[in-house]
């Protein structure tokens, strides 16, 4: 006999449905199905929000860090638009700009460490999108010779300066005076501040026109390397490996992925191990199905001693009960995909009035990478943790009704 018979299913739901004289089964059922919806619910929630940070960081980093990067190992990179030109003839390849990157120290009203970044401003928007992160001022107001520099807003806040101020960039070069060896000195014009939303660059970087770094740092002719800009950033690493193919083994070419390894492998393992954690909540949820499940046989034993008699098997009776958790473990399983998704698509309202209701601020932009909450709803991600539910419902009415399946109907019935 099949074990999910008809009549298995007919009385299984029809348990469920109805109104028993132990109100505390009826309790403990509904907090067992609470239970799992309130475990499905936040195990959706919190893989949204990593997927959410994952993906901003991507985005952020991604905005100031090119998906590939050509250098040349222990030299400055002296023909760079030879090398721009080759990269480009890779089809994967749609911008190409060569850059100067190098430590200093800035000086207004306070003095802060920070990158110089030199770039050409007609390409650099080819390679990042820092160009359309401007706050104030314009990117393009570089201009070789103007000694203009563009500042990440928390390091323009830091320095106490605006639009049309004046900073002093100390460069580690050291030159020789009158006075004695001192460091390479330049006062530059703020001709622009940038957000891109990520605390750790809008706080150490700023940039200025390629050719004054080049001044400033005694490069000459050469720069750092070439950034470049593809077509699909998951490529990188295939793309950057047919490009340092073809240019030869004296240039080193890396890809994004390379760069933030340590980063993104970091982000990776956080959510595994967190839908690891909080799959077992899901599951100790689930497995209040067993106690509850439990209770019942043992209120129907006459229930079950009578189908036994009337000629019941011990398959269609384990079925009753079987069907009668995973109907349980269903609902509650619905409850929380519903409102999980409801929440994780709406988190980014939720959060906000929960912020100026109770006048807190859950993502301080000094302390963590991004100073909002995002969350990114994955559908593959939803049916997983769905099925997984179900699949841990299923496994906890297992005992229950094989104990179910075991009664005797002549002990059963002694006392009715």
């Amino acid at each position: 006999m099949r074990l999910f018979h008809p009549l298995s299913a007919a009385i299984g739901l029809r348990y469920t449905g109805a109104k028993r004289r132990n109100h505390f089964i009826s309790f403990i059922s509904l907090v067992s199905m609470l239970g799992i919806a309130l475990g499905v619910a936040a195990l959706i929630i919190v893989i949204s929000v990593m997927n959410g940070f994952e993906r901003e960081l991507r985005a952020r980093i991604l905005g100031m860090v090119s998906h590939a990067t050509i250098t040349q190992p222990g030299a400055s990179l002296d023909n760079w638009q030879r090398v721009a030109d080759a990269a480009l003839q890779n089809p994967e390849v749609i911008g190409a700009a060569p850059y100067i990157e190098r430590e200093g120290m800035l000086q207004s009203r306070r003095i802060s460490g920070v990158m110089i970044r030199g770039v050409v401003p007609q390409l650099e928007g080819g390679v990042s999108e820092v160009t359309e992160k401007m706050q104030h001022g314009s990117f393009d107001s570089l201009v070789s010779g103007e000694y203009r520099i563009v500042l990440g807003s928390e390091l323009a806040y830091l320095l106490g300066v605006r639009v049309g101020d004046y900073v002093t960039l100390m460069a580690p070069q050291m030159r020789a005076t009158p006075v004695g060896v001192i460091p390479q000195m330049r006062r530059f014009e703020v001709s622009g501040i940038f957000e891109v939303g990520m605390f750790e660059y809008d706080r150490g970087f700023a940039f200025v026109h390629i050719e004054d770094a080049a001044r400033l740092f005694r490069e000459g002719n050469g720069v750092s390397g070439v950034r470049l800009k593809l077509t699909d950033m998951f490529k990188a690493w295939r793309v950057a490996t047919d490009v340092g193919t073809m240019l030869g083994e004296e240039y080193r070419v890396s890809d994004w992925t390379q760069q933030n390894v340590n980063f993104f492998r970091a982000v990776k393992t956080e959510k595994f191990v967190m839908f690891i954690i909080l799959s077992l909540i899901v599951a100790v949820a689930a497995f209040n199905l067993v106690s509850t499940l439990v209770m019942v046989v043992t209120d129907k034993q006459a229930d079950i001693a009578i189908l036994r008699t009337l000629g019941a098997s011990p398959r269609l009776v384990m079925g009753i009960f079987i069907i009668q958790g995973l109907t349980a473990g269903v609902i509650g399983t619905l409850m929380g995909l519903a409102g999980g998704v409801a929440i994780a698509e709406n988190i980014h309202i939720i959060v906000p009035f929960l912020e100026r209701t109770f006048g807190f601020e859950a993502m301080p932009g000094d302390i963590y990478y991004i100073n909002q909450l995002p969350s990114e709803l994955r559908y593959p991600d939803v049916a997983r943790i769905g099925v997984l539910s179900i699949v841990f419902s299923a496994l906890a009415t297992l005992y229950p009704s094989w104990r179910a399946a075991r009664t005797q109907p002549a002990q059963a019935l002694r006392y009715e």
